[in-house]
Protein backbone atom coordinates (compact mmCIF):
# COMPACT_ATOMS: atom_id res chain seq x y z
CA UNK A 1 0.00 0.00 0.00
CA UNK A 2 1.07 3.40 -0.75
CA UNK A 3 2.38 6.16 2.37
CA UNK A 4 2.89 9.52 2.88
CA UNK A 5 6.53 10.62 4.05
CA UNK A 6 7.07 11.18 7.65
CA UNK A 7 6.59 14.81 7.45
CA UNK A 8 5.56 14.98 11.21
CA UNK A 9 1.63 15.91 11.91
CA UNK A 10 -0.42 18.79 12.07
CA UNK A 11 -3.02 19.45 15.02
CA UNK A 12 -2.44 15.35 15.34
CA UNK A 13 -3.25 14.30 11.72
CA UNK A 14 -0.52 13.64 8.60
CA UNK A 15 0.43 17.39 7.32
CA UNK A 16 -0.90 15.43 3.86
CA UNK A 17 -4.52 16.36 5.06
CA UNK A 18 -3.96 19.71 4.97
CA UNK A 19 -3.03 19.97 1.63
CA UNK A 20 -5.94 17.52 0.31
CA UNK A 21 -7.98 20.07 2.29
CA UNK A 22 -6.66 23.11 0.38
CA UNK A 23 -7.04 21.10 -2.88
CA UNK A 24 -10.47 20.32 -2.14
CA UNK A 25 -11.12 24.27 -0.85
CA UNK A 26 -10.48 25.65 -3.90
CA UNK A 27 -12.49 22.98 -6.23
CA UNK A 28 -15.54 23.37 -4.12
CA UNK A 29 -15.07 27.24 -4.18
CA UNK A 30 -15.11 26.81 -7.81
CA UNK A 31 -18.41 24.23 -7.69
CA UNK A 32 -20.43 25.54 -5.38
CA UNK A 33 -19.62 29.56 -6.51
CA UNK A 34 -21.16 28.10 -10.09
CA UNK A 35 -24.19 26.26 -8.53
CA UNK A 36 -25.07 29.19 -6.24
CA UNK A 37 -25.44 31.61 -9.53
CA UNK A 38 -26.11 29.30 -12.18
CA UNK A 39 -29.92 29.29 -11.53
CA UNK A 40 -30.61 32.53 -11.44
CA UNK A 41 -28.14 33.12 -14.77
CA UNK A 42 -30.22 30.90 -16.32
CA UNK A 43 -33.92 32.34 -15.67
CA UNK A 44 -32.53 35.68 -16.17
CA UNK A 45 -34.55 37.59 -19.44
CA UNK A 46 -31.04 38.58 -20.72
CA UNK A 47 -29.86 35.01 -21.04
CA UNK A 48 -32.99 33.34 -22.49
CA UNK A 49 -32.38 36.41 -25.08
CA UNK A 50 -29.23 34.82 -25.71
CA UNK A 51 -30.32 31.44 -26.02
CA UNK A 52 -33.28 31.54 -27.73
CA UNK A 53 -35.39 30.98 -25.25
CA UNK A 54 -38.48 33.21 -26.13
CA UNK A 55 -42.45 32.61 -25.13
CA UNK A 56 -42.34 30.51 -28.45
CA UNK A 57 -40.05 28.46 -27.17
CA UNK A 58 -41.83 27.34 -24.45
CA UNK A 59 -45.26 27.71 -26.04
CA UNK A 60 -46.61 31.21 -24.66
CA UNK A 61 -49.16 33.75 -26.29
CA UNK A 62 -47.29 36.77 -25.58
CA UNK A 63 -50.39 38.37 -25.94
CA UNK A 64 -52.25 36.28 -22.99
CA UNK A 65 -53.15 38.12 -19.61
CA UNK A 66 -50.78 36.05 -17.86
CA UNK A 67 -47.72 35.83 -20.40
CA UNK A 68 -45.05 37.49 -18.50
CA UNK A 69 -46.19 35.62 -15.34
CA UNK A 70 -45.93 32.21 -17.01
CA UNK A 71 -42.72 32.87 -19.23
CA UNK A 72 -41.39 33.90 -15.72
CA UNK A 73 -42.23 30.29 -14.41
CA UNK A 74 -41.07 28.76 -17.81
CA UNK A 75 -37.75 30.26 -17.46
CA UNK A 76 -37.17 28.91 -13.85
CA UNK A 77 -38.58 25.28 -14.78
CA UNK A 78 -35.94 24.78 -17.83
CA UNK A 79 -33.15 26.12 -15.58
CA UNK A 80 -33.99 23.42 -12.62
CA UNK A 81 -34.43 20.78 -15.57
CA UNK A 82 -30.73 22.15 -16.73
CA UNK A 83 -29.41 21.93 -13.22
CA UNK A 84 -31.20 18.54 -12.39
CA UNK A 85 -29.64 16.59 -15.76
CA UNK A 86 -26.20 18.60 -14.81
CA UNK A 87 -26.37 17.50 -11.60
CA UNK A 88 -26.78 14.27 -11.78
CA UNK A 89 -24.07 13.52 -14.53
CA UNK A 90 -21.39 15.21 -13.00
CA UNK A 91 -22.25 12.52 -9.62
CA UNK A 92 -22.11 9.86 -12.70
CA UNK A 93 -19.02 10.16 -13.78
CA UNK A 94 -17.04 9.73 -10.83
CA UNK A 95 -17.66 5.88 -11.37
CA UNK A 96 -15.89 6.38 -14.50
CA UNK A 97 -13.08 8.79 -13.10
CA UNK A 98 -12.88 6.10 -9.63
CA UNK A 99 -12.43 3.10 -11.76
CA UNK A 100 -9.84 4.61 -14.62
CA UNK A 101 -7.65 5.93 -11.12
CA UNK A 102 -7.92 2.60 -9.78
CA UNK A 103 -7.01 0.30 -12.87
CA UNK A 104 -4.89 3.06 -14.85
CA UNK A 105 -3.42 6.51 -13.82
CA UNK A 106 -4.02 6.49 -9.86
CA UNK A 107 -5.24 8.89 -8.32
CA UNK A 108 -2.89 11.52 -8.30
CA UNK A 109 -2.93 12.07 -11.93
CA UNK A 110 -6.70 11.83 -12.33
CA UNK A 111 -7.12 15.19 -10.03
CA UNK A 112 -4.92 17.05 -11.53
CA UNK A 113 -6.60 16.26 -15.01
CA UNK A 114 -10.14 16.12 -13.81
CA UNK A 115 -9.18 19.82 -11.90
CA UNK A 116 -7.53 21.26 -15.33
CA UNK A 117 -10.55 19.87 -16.98
CA UNK A 118 -12.78 21.97 -14.66
CA UNK A 119 -11.20 25.15 -15.35
CA UNK A 120 -11.68 25.17 -18.68
CA UNK A 121 -15.58 24.32 -18.00
CA UNK A 122 -15.93 27.27 -16.31
CA UNK A 123 -14.12 29.72 -18.38
CA UNK A 124 -16.31 27.89 -21.62
CA UNK A 125 -19.35 29.33 -19.25
CA UNK A 126 -17.36 32.84 -18.44
CA UNK A 127 -17.01 33.22 -22.12
CA UNK A 128 -18.83 36.64 -22.74
CA UNK A 129 -22.04 36.52 -25.49
CA UNK A 130 -20.76 39.08 -27.90
CA UNK A 131 -17.29 36.66 -28.06
CA UNK A 132 -19.39 33.51 -29.26
CA UNK A 133 -22.57 35.51 -30.66
CA UNK A 134 -24.70 32.53 -32.60
CA UNK A 135 -23.25 30.01 -30.07
CA UNK A 136 -24.00 30.83 -26.91
CA UNK A 137 -25.64 27.80 -26.02
CA UNK A 138 -23.27 25.43 -27.05
CA UNK A 139 -20.70 27.03 -25.40
CA UNK A 140 -23.28 26.75 -22.20
CA UNK A 141 -23.13 23.31 -22.97
CA UNK A 142 -19.52 22.33 -23.48
CA UNK A 143 -18.74 24.13 -20.23
CA UNK A 144 -21.27 21.67 -18.18
CA UNK A 145 -19.83 18.77 -20.57
CA UNK A 146 -16.07 19.64 -19.29
CA UNK A 147 -17.16 19.93 -15.64
CA UNK A 148 -19.10 16.99 -16.15
CA UNK A 149 -15.88 14.87 -17.31
CA UNK A 150 -13.76 16.74 -15.08
CA UNK A 151 -15.27 16.30 -11.49
CA UNK A 152 -15.71 12.37 -12.68
CA UNK A 153 -11.48 12.37 -12.35
CA UNK A 154 -11.57 14.57 -9.45
CA UNK A 155 -13.99 14.19 -6.54
CA UNK A 156 -13.87 10.35 -6.06
CA UNK A 157 -10.15 10.08 -6.12
CA UNK A 158 -9.29 13.24 -3.43
CA UNK A 159 -11.59 11.62 -1.12
CA UNK A 160 -10.09 7.95 -1.40
CA UNK A 161 -6.56 9.84 -0.78
CA UNK A 162 -7.89 10.80 2.15
CA UNK A 163 -8.98 7.59 3.91
CA UNK A 164 -5.16 6.38 2.18
CA UNK A 165 -3.21 8.61 4.69
CA UNK A 166 -4.55 6.45 7.55
CA UNK A 167 -3.81 2.73 8.36
CA UNK A 168 -6.81 0.55 9.10
CA UNK A 169 -8.56 0.70 12.35
CA UNK A 170 -6.51 4.51 12.70
CA UNK A 171 -9.00 6.36 15.05
CA UNK A 172 -8.21 9.41 13.45
CA UNK A 173 -9.64 8.40 10.19
CA UNK A 174 -13.52 10.18 10.85
CA UNK A 175 -12.25 12.70 12.68
CA UNK A 176 -9.94 13.37 8.85
CA UNK A 177 -12.89 13.56 6.87
CA UNK A 178 -14.78 15.53 9.28
CA UNK A 179 -11.47 18.05 9.36
CA UNK A 180 -11.59 17.22 5.14
CA UNK A 181 -15.14 18.16 5.03
CA UNK A 182 -14.76 21.45 6.66
CA UNK A 183 -12.38 22.31 3.78
CA UNK A 184 -15.21 21.65 1.41
CA UNK A 185 -17.52 24.16 3.42
CA UNK A 186 -14.71 26.68 3.49
CA UNK A 187 -14.99 26.66 -0.09
CA UNK A 188 -18.25 26.85 -0.56
CA UNK A 189 -18.13 29.94 1.36
CA UNK A 190 -15.65 31.48 -0.48
CA UNK A 191 -17.81 30.23 -3.49
CA UNK A 192 -20.99 31.68 -2.22
CA UNK A 193 -19.69 35.32 -0.73
CA UNK A 194 -17.00 35.45 -3.83
CA UNK A 195 -18.66 34.20 -6.92
CA UNK A 196 -21.88 34.88 -5.89
CA UNK A 197 -21.52 38.64 -4.84
CA UNK A 198 -19.62 39.06 -8.50
CA UNK A 199 -22.23 36.98 -10.28
CA UNK A 200 -25.17 38.65 -8.35
CA UNK A 201 -23.76 42.62 -8.69
CA UNK A 202 -21.97 42.76 -11.89
CA UNK A 203 -22.26 39.93 -13.96
CA UNK A 204 -23.04 36.14 -13.88
CA UNK A 205 -20.41 35.07 -16.50
CA UNK A 206 -17.75 36.99 -14.73
CA UNK A 207 -18.43 34.86 -11.35
CA UNK A 208 -18.24 31.78 -13.89
CA UNK A 209 -14.30 33.00 -14.67
CA UNK A 210 -13.75 33.70 -11.42
CA UNK A 211 -14.73 30.21 -9.98
CA UNK A 212 -12.28 28.88 -12.92
CA UNK A 213 -9.66 30.60 -11.61
CA UNK A 214 -10.33 29.17 -8.17
CA UNK A 215 -10.51 25.62 -9.36
CA UNK A 216 -6.78 26.64 -11.28
CA UNK A 217 -5.31 27.63 -7.76
CA UNK A 218 -6.03 23.91 -6.09
CA UNK A 219 -4.22 22.37 -8.92
CA UNK A 220 -1.22 24.62 -8.76
CA UNK A 221 -1.17 23.53 -4.72
CA UNK A 222 -1.31 19.68 -5.97
CA UNK A 223 1.39 19.86 -8.47
CA UNK A 224 3.45 22.15 -6.13
CA UNK A 225 3.31 19.92 -2.59
CA UNK A 226 1.88 16.58 -3.63
CA UNK A 227 5.65 15.27 -3.61
CA UNK A 228 6.69 16.62 -0.47
CA UNK A 229 3.70 15.37 1.97
CA UNK A 230 1.55 12.51 0.06
CA UNK A 231 5.08 10.68 -1.09
CA UNK A 232 3.48 7.30 -2.92
CA UNK A 233 -0.30 8.31 -2.37
CA UNK A 234 -2.22 7.90 -4.86
CA UNK A 235 1.04 7.47 -7.93
CA UNK A 236 0.09 3.71 -8.23
CA UNK A 237 -3.25 2.39 -8.94
CA UNK A 238 -4.99 0.65 -6.23
CA UNK A 239 -5.66 -2.74 -8.28
CA UNK A 240 -2.39 -2.67 -8.73
CA UNK A 241 -1.34 -2.60 -5.33
CA UNK A 242 -1.87 -6.13 -4.15
CA UNK A 243 -0.01 -7.69 -7.21
CA UNK A 244 2.51 -9.34 -5.05
CA UNK A 245 0.23 -10.75 -2.77
CA UNK A 246 -0.55 -13.61 -5.66
CA UNK A 247 -2.51 -11.90 -7.64
CA UNK A 248 -5.23 -10.89 -4.72
CA UNK A 249 -6.36 -7.97 -7.12
CA UNK A 250 -8.00 -11.02 -9.35
CA UNK A 251 -9.26 -12.88 -6.35
CA UNK A 252 -13.16 -12.81 -6.03
CA UNK A 253 -14.68 -10.77 -3.39
CA UNK A 254 -15.09 -12.58 -0.14
CA UNK A 255 -17.95 -13.17 1.71
CA UNK A 256 -17.81 -10.41 4.19
CA UNK A 257 -16.33 -7.74 1.72
CA UNK A 258 -19.44 -8.92 -0.07
CA UNK A 259 -21.83 -7.86 3.01
CA UNK A 260 -19.41 -4.63 3.46
CA UNK A 261 -20.29 -3.72 -0.39
CA UNK A 262 -23.66 -4.23 0.43
CA UNK A 263 -24.08 -1.71 3.47
CA UNK A 264 -22.08 0.67 1.32
CA UNK A 265 -24.89 0.36 -1.50
CA UNK A 266 -27.89 0.09 0.78
CA UNK A 267 -27.00 3.46 2.34
CA UNK A 268 -25.70 5.09 -0.31
CA UNK A 269 -29.42 4.64 -1.80
CA UNK A 270 -31.23 6.33 1.57
CA UNK A 271 -28.55 9.48 0.37
CA UNK A 272 -30.73 9.84 -2.56
CA UNK A 273 -33.89 11.08 -0.15
CA UNK A 274 -31.13 13.03 2.02
CA UNK A 275 -30.07 15.04 -1.27
CA UNK A 276 -33.29 15.56 -2.90
CA UNK A 277 -34.26 17.43 -0.12
CA UNK A 278 -30.73 19.32 0.75
CA UNK A 279 -29.90 20.34 -2.82
CA UNK A 280 -33.45 22.73 -3.06
CA UNK A 281 -30.85 24.89 -1.81
CA UNK A 282 -29.24 25.39 -5.38
CA UNK A 283 -33.19 25.15 -6.56
CA UNK A 284 -36.12 26.04 -5.23
CA UNK A 285 -35.06 27.63 -1.95
CA UNK A 286 -32.35 29.78 -3.91
CA UNK A 287 -35.51 31.02 -6.03
CA UNK A 288 -37.90 31.02 -3.00
CA UNK A 289 -34.89 33.52 -1.29
CA UNK A 290 -34.53 35.59 -4.63
CA UNK A 291 -38.73 36.18 -5.15
CA UNK A 292 -40.19 35.38 -2.03
CA UNK A 293 -38.42 36.37 0.94
CA UNK A 294 -37.27 39.71 2.23
CA UNK A 295 -33.88 40.38 1.30
CA UNK A 296 -33.32 44.22 2.02
CA UNK A 297 -31.59 45.41 5.21
CA UNK A 298 -31.84 49.04 6.09
CA UNK A 299 -32.60 49.83 2.16
CA UNK A 300 -29.39 47.61 1.07
CA UNK A 301 -30.64 43.98 -1.01
CA UNK A 302 -28.42 41.40 0.18
CA UNK A 303 -27.55 39.15 -3.03
CA UNK A 304 -29.77 35.82 -2.45
CA UNK A 305 -26.95 34.00 -3.48
CA UNK A 306 -25.21 34.73 0.24
CA UNK A 307 -28.21 32.71 1.97
CA UNK A 308 -26.86 29.17 0.80
CA UNK A 309 -23.13 30.68 2.60
CA UNK A 310 -25.29 29.70 5.95
CA UNK A 311 -24.95 26.01 5.60
CA UNK A 312 -20.80 26.28 5.17
CA UNK A 313 -20.55 28.83 7.86
CA UNK A 314 -22.36 26.83 10.26
CA UNK A 315 -20.35 23.56 9.45
CA UNK A 316 -17.28 25.47 9.92
CA UNK A 317 -18.82 26.29 13.46
CA UNK A 318 -20.57 22.97 14.14
CA UNK A 319 -18.19 20.39 13.21
CA UNK A 320 -16.05 20.50 15.54
CA UNK A 321 -18.67 20.02 17.97
CA UNK A 322 -19.91 17.77 16.17
CA UNK A 323 -16.43 15.95 15.47
CA UNK A 324 -16.07 15.97 19.79
CA UNK A 325 -19.35 14.82 20.73
CA UNK A 326 -18.80 11.53 18.97
CA UNK A 327 -16.06 11.13 20.94
CA UNK A 328 -17.45 12.38 24.56
CA UNK A 329 -20.10 9.46 23.95
CA UNK A 330 -17.79 6.77 24.16
CA UNK A 331 -19.53 3.37 23.95
CA UNK A 332 -22.79 5.30 23.46
CA UNK A 333 -21.98 7.03 20.06
CA UNK A 334 -24.21 6.29 17.69
CA UNK A 335 -23.21 3.61 14.74
CA UNK A 336 -22.98 5.06 11.08
CA UNK A 337 -26.57 3.92 10.29
CA UNK A 338 -28.24 5.47 12.70
CA UNK A 339 -26.03 8.78 12.61
CA UNK A 340 -27.89 8.85 8.68
CA UNK A 341 -31.09 8.36 9.97
CA UNK A 342 -30.48 11.43 12.83
CA UNK A 343 -29.55 12.85 9.38
CA UNK A 344 -33.05 12.23 8.36
CA UNK A 345 -34.45 13.93 11.14
CA UNK A 346 -32.92 17.24 10.85
CA UNK A 347 -33.20 17.22 6.99
CA UNK A 348 -37.09 17.03 7.56
CA UNK A 349 -37.27 19.61 10.57
CA UNK A 350 -35.55 22.12 8.24
CA UNK A 351 -38.39 21.77 6.07
CA UNK A 352 -40.69 21.99 8.84
CA UNK A 353 -39.37 25.50 8.58
CA UNK A 354 -39.75 25.98 5.13
CA UNK A 355 -43.50 25.15 6.13
CA UNK A 356 -43.52 28.02 7.85
CA UNK A 357 -42.39 30.33 5.59
CA UNK A 358 -44.67 28.95 3.08
CA UNK A 359 -47.50 29.42 5.18
CA UNK A 360 -46.33 33.22 6.36
CA UNK A 361 -46.84 34.19 2.72
CA UNK A 362 -49.63 32.26 1.75
CA UNK A 363 -51.67 33.21 -1.24
CA UNK A 364 -50.38 37.10 -1.38
CA UNK A 365 -48.28 37.62 -4.43
CA UNK A 366 -46.67 40.04 -2.85
CA UNK A 367 -45.79 38.72 0.52
CA UNK A 368 -42.47 38.09 0.96
CA UNK A 369 -41.24 35.39 3.64
CA UNK A 370 -38.83 36.60 6.76
CA UNK A 371 -35.48 35.57 5.93
CA UNK A 372 -35.21 33.83 9.69
CA UNK A 373 -36.92 30.73 8.04
CA UNK A 374 -34.71 30.03 5.08
CA UNK A 375 -31.77 30.37 7.85
CA UNK A 376 -33.03 28.18 10.27
CA UNK A 377 -34.02 25.47 7.55
CA UNK A 378 -30.14 25.84 6.61
CA UNK A 379 -29.14 25.18 9.73
CA UNK A 380 -31.15 21.91 10.05
CA UNK A 381 -29.76 21.04 7.18
CA UNK A 382 -26.12 21.40 8.43
CA UNK A 383 -26.99 19.46 11.35
CA UNK A 384 -28.05 16.59 8.86
CA UNK A 385 -25.65 16.59 6.36
CA UNK A 386 -22.87 16.71 9.93
CA UNK A 387 -24.80 13.35 10.43
CA UNK A 388 -24.51 12.11 6.88
CA UNK A 389 -22.02 13.13 4.64
CA UNK A 390 -18.75 12.99 5.66
CA UNK A 391 -19.88 9.81 7.92
CA UNK A 392 -20.42 8.52 4.59
CA UNK A 393 -17.28 9.53 3.06
CA UNK A 394 -15.72 8.02 6.01
CA UNK A 395 -17.69 4.41 5.74
CA UNK A 396 -16.82 4.14 1.70
CA UNK A 397 -12.78 4.05 2.77
CA UNK A 398 -13.46 1.95 5.97
CA UNK A 399 -15.66 -0.60 3.81
CA UNK A 400 -14.59 -0.98 0.55
CA UNK A 401 -12.25 -2.97 -0.59
CA UNK A 402 -8.64 -2.26 -1.83
CA UNK A 403 -9.29 -2.91 -5.38
CA UNK A 404 -12.09 -1.19 -5.63
CA UNK A 405 -11.92 1.59 -3.19
CA UNK A 406 -12.19 4.53 -5.86
CA UNK A 407 -14.94 3.17 -7.60
CA UNK A 408 -17.24 2.40 -4.66
CA UNK A 409 -16.35 5.77 -3.99
CA UNK A 410 -17.75 6.99 -7.10
CA UNK A 411 -21.18 4.78 -6.63
CA UNK A 412 -21.23 7.17 -3.49
CA UNK A 413 -21.35 10.32 -5.27
CA UNK A 414 -23.09 8.57 -8.13
CA UNK A 415 -26.29 8.11 -5.57
CA UNK A 416 -25.77 11.64 -4.71
CA UNK A 417 -26.36 12.49 -8.74
CA UNK A 418 -29.10 10.98 -8.08
CA UNK A 419 -30.73 12.61 -5.42
CA UNK A 420 -29.38 16.56 -7.10
CA UNK A 421 -31.51 15.11 -10.10
CA UNK A 422 -34.48 14.40 -8.08
CA UNK A 423 -34.15 17.45 -5.93
CA UNK A 424 -34.41 19.28 -9.57
CA UNK A 425 -37.91 17.14 -10.06
CA UNK A 426 -39.15 18.18 -6.40
CA UNK A 427 -38.04 21.90 -6.99
CA UNK A 428 -40.53 22.26 -10.28
CA UNK A 429 -43.35 20.90 -7.62
CA UNK A 430 -43.14 23.99 -6.30
CA UNK A 431 -44.25 26.47 -9.09
CA UNK A 432 -47.05 23.85 -9.89
CA UNK A 433 -48.31 22.79 -6.62
CA UNK A 434 -46.63 25.74 -4.61
CA UNK A 435 -44.13 25.81 -2.00
CA UNK A 436 -46.23 24.32 1.62
CA UNK A 437 -47.38 20.56 -0.33
CA UNK A 438 -43.95 20.37 -1.80
CA UNK A 439 -41.44 21.62 1.40
CA UNK A 440 -44.17 19.37 3.74
CA UNK A 441 -44.22 16.81 1.30
CA UNK A 442 -39.88 16.42 1.16
CA UNK A 443 -39.91 16.93 5.18
CA UNK A 444 -42.76 13.73 5.79
CA UNK A 445 -40.28 11.72 3.37
CA UNK A 446 -37.45 12.36 5.04
CA UNK A 447 -38.71 11.40 8.58
CA UNK A 448 -39.79 8.36 7.31
CA UNK A 449 -36.67 7.10 5.78
CA UNK A 450 -35.22 7.94 9.08
CA UNK A 451 -37.57 5.72 10.60
CA UNK A 452 -36.66 3.04 8.07
CA UNK A 453 -32.40 3.43 8.72
CA UNK A 454 -32.85 3.63 12.52
CA UNK A 455 -35.15 -0.15 12.47
CA UNK A 456 -32.74 -1.39 9.73
CA UNK A 457 -29.40 -0.50 11.91
CA UNK A 458 -28.15 -3.70 13.89
CA UNK A 459 -28.18 -5.43 10.42
CA UNK A 460 -26.77 -3.39 8.82
CA UNK A 461 -23.83 -2.75 11.47
CA UNK A 462 -23.72 -6.91 11.27
CA UNK A 463 -22.76 -6.72 7.66
CA UNK A 464 -20.07 -4.03 8.44
CA UNK A 465 -18.17 -7.19 10.22
CA UNK A 466 -16.04 -5.01 12.68
CA UNK A 467 -15.82 -1.84 11.18
CA UNK A 468 -17.51 -0.49 13.76
CA UNK A 469 -16.65 -0.31 17.11
CA UNK A 470 -19.56 -1.40 18.87
CA UNK A 471 -19.61 -4.04 16.34
CA UNK A 472 -15.65 -4.72 16.76
CA UNK A 473 -16.34 -4.85 20.94
CA UNK A 474 -19.16 -7.70 20.70
CA UNK A 475 -17.30 -9.77 18.49
CA UNK A 476 -13.82 -9.59 20.81
CA UNK A 477 -16.08 -10.68 23.74
CA UNK A 478 -17.29 -13.53 21.57
CA UNK A 479 -14.29 -14.82 20.50
CA UNK A 480 -13.11 -14.77 24.65
CA UNK A 481 -15.80 -16.99 25.39
CA UNK A 482 -15.45 -19.14 22.36
CA UNK A 483 -11.60 -19.53 24.04
CA UNK A 484 -12.36 -19.90 27.42
CA UNK A 485 -15.63 -22.34 26.15
CA UNK A 486 -18.20 -20.38 28.22
CA UNK A 487 -20.09 -19.10 25.26
CA UNK A 488 -23.08 -20.05 25.74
Amino acid sequence: MSSAPKTGDLFGHPKGLFLLFFTEMWERMSYYGMRGIFVLYLSTIATAAAMGWDMAYFGIDPLSANAQDEYHKALQSNALSILGIYALLVYVTPVLGGWFADNVSGQRKAIIFGGLTMALGQFALGTPHAMVSGFEKEMMYLGLALLILGNGFFKPNISTMVGDLYSEGDKRRDGAFTIFYMGINLGSILGYFVVGSIGEKFDYQYGFLTAGVGMLLGVVLQLLLAKKYLGSIGTVPSAKQSEDDQGANKKPLTSEERDRVKVILIMSFFTIIFWAGFEQAAGSMNLFAKYKTDLVFFGWEMPASWLQAVNPIFIIILAPIFASLWIRMGDKEPDSPRKFALGMFFLGLGFISMVGAALQIGDDANMKAHVIWLVMAYIFHTMGELCLSPIGLSMVSKLAPLKFTSLLMGMWFLFSGLGNYVAAEIGKLVGEGGPLSTFGGVAIMAFIAGICLWLMADKLVDWMHGAEGQHDKKQLLEEELEITGEKQ
